[in-house]
């Protein structure tokens, strides 16, 4: 699962929000910093990104499902929403190519497959 940018921020700001304890060290603190630049780092990539690989998702799997139809509210929740959907309807086509034995369909299905998490792929730093 590639997080989507306000489960990025909630994780931060709740790392934020919990005080460090007493016995806390030095090590502890890099630490925590740390993880806060890392996630700070992913949201700055899914910032970036994230709207355009969701449209472009969505519109990849109305075509391979032969459905027309856009997205026409850009807000996250109504395009994951709008891909949840459309995600329940690829994989019941893929049940149906499976059953069917339809390699290349089942071929295209796997491309897609591919092609989305590459879209949708955050970069952990080095």
């Amino acid at each position: 699962m590639t997080p989507a940018l306000p489960d990025i921020l909630v994780g931060q700001m709740v790392a934020l929000m919990i005080p460090l304890p007493p016995e806390a060290g030095g090590d502890y603190q890099a630490g925590r910093a740390g993880l806060l630049a890392m996630l700070a780092g992913l949201a700055a990539q899914e910032a970036e990104r994230g709207t355009a690989a969701r449209i472009w998702e969505n519109g990849a799997i109305r075509e391979l499902l032969g459905e027309s139809g856009v997205d026409s509210d850009f807000s996250w929740r109504a395009l994951d929403a709008a891909n949840a959907e459309l995600r329940r309807r690829l994989i019941a086509a893929h049940e149906a190519a499976e059953a069917a034995r339809d390699e290349g369909r089942q071929r295209d299905i796997l491309a897609l497959y591919q092609a989305m998490a590459k879209a949708r792929r955050l970069d952990l730093p080095v």
